[in-house]
């Protein structure tokens, strides 16, 4: 068993789109990612555009509306996650990913750190009223394709983070907290391309913790990992799980 199996201290685990392609929900960078296979996809996801560009918000209504994470299921990664939480080791999971899933498989809220959001409420961008995204989604297939805020008439989208929209900050600070203060610290499915979040596995291995990589194609932090593991997120993260249990 390698060194890092070995400590008994907080497990930080930081997730990306990867460790949901199992439950049917693409990824965006991957070899058959969305944004590999259309570029043009990924330019759409611009905060800016999204505010001045009334088709674009039409589209992006219709994209969440058939959304494969309505119909997902958590697969083995995330109950993988939800068993290591409940041998009693100290976990928080800050996922960069918006579907909920870890939420669904079993794992408890307040160990959940939401980075990007989630699609299943919707935010005014200017008043910060929020509603259900179904809701919305119902206003919309009854002949409203762009959905106005009730409250002030402004624009709505999901509660999720564009890019060129800053993440909230007391929600980053919390995750540069859980990076500094854990002794293991899993990147599990993510590219690791996407900043700040990327940058908490250094933030994790200047704090003396050991950072494990579990993603099928390389990334920017892998020479700073104590292990690079490419083996399947369902097949990896239960057997490792397995592991850190037992010394619990």
């Amino acid at each position: 068993m390698d060194d890092w199996r070995r400590r008994t201290g907080p497990i930080a685990v930081l997730t990306g789109a990867g460790i949901s392609t199992d439950s049917g929900i693409p990824d965006f960078r991957g070899p058959q990612g969305v944004w590999t296979r259309n570029p043009i996809a990924e330019l759409s996801a611009n905060y800016q555009d999204y505010l001045i560009d009334p088709q674009l918000r039409e589209r992006s209504w219709l994209a969440r509306r058939d959304n494969p994470a309505w119909q997902a299921e958590p697969n083995a990664g995330h109950r993988a996650l939800v068993d290591l939480e409940r041998s009693g080791r100290s976990v928080r999971i800050l996922t960069q990913n918006i579907d909920r899933l870890h939420h669904r498989a079993g794992s408890s809220e307040r160990r959940v750190l939401e980075l990007h959001g989630n699609m299943f409420e919707v935010v005014c961008v200017s008043c910060g009223a929020r509603v259900t995204m179904r809701e919305t989604l119902e206003r919309v297939a009854a002949g409203e394709p762009d959905p106005a805020c009730l409250r002030c008439g402004g624009v709505l989208k999901s509660a999720t983070i564009m890019f060129g929209q800053a993440l909230d900050e007391e929600v980053i600070g919390q995750a540069a907290v859980y990076a500094q203060v854990c002794e293991i610290f899993l990147a599990v499915g993510t590219s690791l391309r996407v900043h700040p979040a990327a940058g908490l596995c250094e933030v994790a291995v200047d704090s003396g913790a050991d950072l494990v990589i579990i993603n099928n194609e390389p990334t920017p932090y892998d020479d700073l990992a104590s292990e690079v593991i490419r083996e399947p997120i369902s097949q990896a993260l239960p057997r490792i799980v397995a592991e850190l249990s037992a010394t619990a």
